[in-house]
């Protein structure tokens, strides 16, 4: 007869031995169905004409097996907690929820490369930041909502039949029963550490973690790889990093560098101290005695894609208004997007920060000192933001008042101006801002302006003012990829938008403030309906924006067709504006001439504010060779990493990220 203490034990080892069998049964068809979407994802987004080495395929393949087994092996550990004691049924109902939420969450992340083509990141977290019921709304007319979440249920009922089947043949509460004391103790140690192994990724090396992701130089198939899972876990952490202000030197660290004057030696500033480190990012040449201030229009246009301006032609009108201005323009052809979104495009451009969301939380409410419009208005400015959305957004209305707006003028604003303007799903059509625009430019001020501008028609669901006449476009002229069924409806939005500013600026080149106006404009981000690039030799185009320059008198330089990003614009207008101030050297000044490759500061390189860098020749993510992909400008065998532009923009990255931390930290302590 057993004694009481060893009865128990005997009862503690018999669960877990239950819990054991139990957690591994879960796994396998978990396992099973993520694979299986996994490989839906990949048919489905496959771009026609696109091809890859079989090999490369197998590799994302068995790489995100490991992913799926990583996820589902934690689940069965943490489930380890439960299963050993609960009964049959509630333990078949803990998988067919924990199912439907990794189906799900794996649905999720398929449409969400499909829009932003990329895996879940923290953008994912705007549908409660966002106005969430606009979010909804769009997602309703977008996407097939009702078909998916039949797919859903079909897949999480199959999986859920699946795992019963398995249950019932191997009878995890009965299994072993009877069997030898150290048969039974041998399977516990071997399926306890086999689930610890699989919840790691790997026996021997390091576990599978993000930069494991990427396993060939297809970006395309490397977004493969994670499951909806894994992608939601990495975009947590990115949203924790973000919020956490308190330690200066995590994106340093992250980048390579222990301190910002290790980074600041690597590009060639002064890095005596922390002190002087900072200062030389607030550094700026005088501008020549007696340099006049000229209204300075600045236009952040929804969806502006830069590709769909390579096609323009009077039989592929994209463009409208526009396109007549452009031959007395300064057309940065070969720009990029700081992000992929549009309220961390904003937030970057207006603040210089690769940290999103910034401004959402204390940090948004106190002045930061080298907030754009602040700069300008300390310059002697009136500033103005303009924009087609409702201020609450995001909390514009809240945010833009502490960060140096002296107005903000938004769709109910707008609205009140105009009473026959419909308020529909985001805010006004566009066609208010610009009415706006030419009566506030047309009264007379005693300072000059500076307007920061958003619009939002060139956005999903596409709607268009029923007055508006589309264009017959020849779509053969259309050298891009053509799956998205919104492409054609994207085109007419797009068109609208660039005629409304193009008839704006030829208002101006025409009126009394031509000499004394710059207008300048660029896209947030690249869009959906215009493919995924997944073929390298289109990868650069995946976050190409235009980014145009209005002006009497301009002198365009010789950087119109190198690298750049949005990180380059404020650096280029400000001067050009006749504004001076401590903004930050995000980039580099546009229209400087002499512009050398070997220079850290002023090299032709674009940055995307996720981590990734451009040069003349490939594209990749900073500090990881391996995931570096030539473009089709440049002779296969010249194109290849290198670790010198690697250094420098880890280096720029990692000291705009510093300079956050550094100067905010204080302010957002409890």
């Amino acid at each position: 007869m057993l004694t009481k203490p060893t009865a128990y034990l005997s009862i503690f080892f018999n669960g877990l031995l239950r819990g054991l069998i139990r957690a591994w049964l879960l796994v396998l068809p978990l396992v099973l169905v993520l694979s299986l979407i996994r490989w839906g994802q990949i048919i489905h987004f496959w771009p026609e004409g696109y091809t890859t080495p079989v090999s490369d395929v197998v590799a994302v393949a068995f790489q995100g097996f490991r992913f799926d087994l990583k996820v589902s092996a934690i689940a069965g550990f943490v489930l380890l907690l439960v299963l050993p004691w609960v009964s049959g049924r509630a333990y078949t109902r803990i998988f067919r929820g924990l199912a439907f939420v990794f189906v799900l969450l794996s649905m999720v992340n398929l449409h969400y490369f499909g829009f932003y083509k990329t895996p879940i990141d923290s953008l994912v977290f705007g549908l409660v930041e966002d106005d969430t019921s606009a979010v909804l709304k769009t997602i309703w007319h977008d996407f097939p909502v009702v078909t998916s979440l039949l797919l859903v249920a079909l897949l999480s009922w199959a999986t859920a039949w699946l795992h019963q089947r398995i249950v019932q043949r191997a009878v995890p509460d009965t299994a072993l029963r009877g069997r030898s004391p150290w048969l039974r103790g041998i399977i516990v140690f071997m399926a306890f550490w086999a689930l610890v192994f699989a919840g790691k990724g790997t026996l021997r090396e390091m576990a599978l973690q993000r930069q494991h992701l990427t396993v060939t130089t297809s970006q395309f198939l490397n977004d493969m790889v994670p499951n909806g899972v894994i992608a939601l876990k990495y975009a947590w952490d990115s949203r924790g990093q973000s919020q956490n202000l308190q330690d200066p030197l995590v994106g340093l660290k992250v980048m390579g560098f222990d301190s910002a004057r290790a980074a600041a030696e690597v590009l060639g500033l002064p890095h005596g101290s922390d002190a002087e480190v900072k200062a030389a990012l607030t550094a700026h040449p005088a501008l020549p005695p007696g340099t006049p201030k000229k209204n300075l229009l600045f236009f952040l246009m929804e969806s502006w894609s830069a590709e769909p301006m390579l096609y323009q032609s009077p039989q592929f009108d994209v463009l409208g208004r526009m396109a007549p201005t452009l031959d007395k323009a300064c057309h940065f052809s070969n720009f990029d997007s700081a992000h992929a979104g549009t309220h961390p495009s904003m937030e970057a451009i207006l603040f210089s920060t690769p940290i999103t969301p910034l401004t959402l939380g204390d940090a948004g409410r106190k002045p930061i000192p080298w907030a754009t419009a602040k700069i300008a208005r300390d310059a002697g400015y009136r500033t103005l933001f303009v924009s087609s959305v409702r201020a609450g957004w995001r909390g514009l209305d809240r945010v833009l008042q502490a960060q140096g707006f002296d107005e903000i003028i938004d769709a109910n604003s707008l609205h009140q101006a105009y009473p026959e303007a419909t308020l529909g799903l985001w805010g006004v059509w566009d066609d208010y801002v610009f009415r706006y625009l030419k009566t506030r430019m047309a009264q007379p001020s005693d300072k000059p302006l500076f307007v920061f501008v958003l619009t939002s028609t060139n956005h999903p669901p596409y709607d268009l003012p029923p007055e508006y006449k589309r264009v017959p476009r020849d779509m053969s002229l259309w050298k891009g990829e053509t799956s998205a069924d919104t492409l054609l409806l994207n085109l007419d939005t797009y068109h609208y938008a660039a005629d409304l500013l193009g008839g704006f600026v030829q208002e101006m080149q025409n009126g009394p403030h031509k000499a004394d106006t710059l207008i300048a404009a660029t896209g947030d981000h690249n869009v959906r309906s215009f493919g995924v690039y997944a073929d390298a030799k289109r990868r650069y185009l995946i976050r190409q924006v235009p980014f145009v320059i209005w002006g009497e008198g301009l002198n365009c330089g010789t950087q119109q067709a190198l690298p750049a990003s949005h990180r380059d614009m404020f650096n280029t207008l400000f001067p050009l504006a006749g504004i001076e101030g401590p903004y930050i050297n995000a980039g580099r000044n546009l229209l400087q001439s002499g512009i050398e490759a070997a220079d850290p500061v002023n090299a032709p390189r674009a940055m995307f504010f996720t981590g990734e860098a451009r040069n003349a020749q490939g594209m990749w993510q900073l500090g990881n060779k391996s995931s570096f992909v030539c473009t089709a400008a440049t002779p296969a065998e010249h194109c290849e990493f290198n670790a010198k532009d690697d250094q420098q923009e880890r280096a720029r990255y990692g000291l705009l990220d510093w300079n956050v931390r550094i100067s905010l930290r204080k302010e957002t302590k409890p």
